[in-house]
């Protein structure tokens, strides 16, 4: 099978599309045809092997896991003895988190795995980039209890989780500000967003509301410039670990604050989320934003634009032509 394989940490340039072997299922495994696939900032990472710690789950030295990948879709090609919920010629979904393997023509994925039937009249491209970005979005949700009503802040509403964020946020019944910058507001505003913040016009942080919850979907403030936003019990949420790696220690010494805090959950994989997202997708309230799309020959381009830190929603690989 063809797959995008890398051998050392680097940059783009070190991944090849070579040969590889096809993968084998054991019995309580599906194997996948790979349709679609994406290129996200946690395989830019595992590629560079950056931040240095995530080396302690890929390899010291080299890489462990050659094919990178988290979430995909494709087509069931077989299954094991072991298998009852999937049949071959099945339309799936899903999300393979740090076993990666989804940018090849082929990988295998457990029966309860957080995988899930395809909603009818999706492509496999619209359907591939469905669940890491909104896969952090529900944990974090989850972790700051939003409930309807709440008043939450997404900065970096233009990213994959950003993007994911507004839209469950409104499912949850919040009321939603985001931030980004002038050429997205429209498409910001069209996924629910209650108002919107242009950051090249206005410093957010600065605004006179204060929010239940501040997800920071981005990295690019912190919880010092976010407080004064904050409600008296507000908590400040990022999916990064922040200047100077604060947001881990921060979360252990304002744990047990009386007033603002800070959290950064350890994202937990649950098939349930898989399916609510089917469903979100089926009855169109949740829809991943596609910013390009590249074939699977052109995968360094699509790590190389990502890195860019400029992709709106999602990129997408073509692994191979629906039919």
């Amino acid at each position: 099978m063809k797959a995008a394989v890398y051998t050392r940490y680097g940059p783009p340039n070190v991944l090849r599309v070579v040969e590889a072997p096809k993968p084998v299922h054991r019995d309580d495994e599906l194997l996948v045809q790979v349709y679609a696939a994406t290129v996200n900032r946690t395989d830019c990472g595992f590629l560079r092997g950056e931040p240095r710690f995530v080396r302690l789950f890929s390899g010291l030295f080299t890489p462990n896991k050659r094919i990178l990948g988290n979430e995909f879709a494709g087509r069931v090609e077989a299954v094991g003895t072991h298998v009852h919920s999937f049949a071959v010629g099945d339309r799936i979904f899903g999300y393979s988190g740090v076993n990666f393997g989804a940018q090849a023509e082929y990988l295998t994925v457990k029966e309860s795995g957080l995988v899930a039937l395809i909603p009818q009249g999706l492509t496999f491209e619209q359907a591939a980039p469905s669940t890491e970005g909104a896969h952090y979005a529900l944990n974090h949700i989850r972790a700051a209890g939003i409930e309807a009503g709440h008043d939450v802040l997404v900065n970096g509403a233009t990213g994959a989780i950003g993007s994911a964020a507004v839209q469950l946020l409104r499912h949850a019944g919040a009321r939603v500000t985001a931030v980004c910058a002038t050429a997205n507001v429209e498409l910001v505003r069209s996924l629910g967003a209650d108002r919107v913040i242009d950051y090249t016009k206005e410093d957010f942080t600065r605004t006179s509301d204060l929010f239940d919850v501040v997800f920071d979907e981005v990295g690019k403030s912190s919880f010092g410039r976010c407080k004064p936003i904050l409600k008296p019990q507000g908590i400040y949420l990022s999916s990064e670990l922040g200047p100077r790696a604060e947001n881990p220690v921060l979360a252990l010494t304002t744990r047990f604050s009386r007033s603002t805090r800070v959290m950064f959950p350890i994202p937990r994989d649950r098939r349930e989320d898989v399916i609510f997202l089917k469903h979100l997708m089926f009855e169109g309230k949740f829809t991943p934003i596609i910013d390009r799309t590249y074939p699977l020959t052109e995968i360094v381009e699509a790590y190389d634009y990502v890195e860019t830190g400029m992709k709106v929603g999602n990129v997408v690989i073509r692994v191979a032509q629906e039919r």
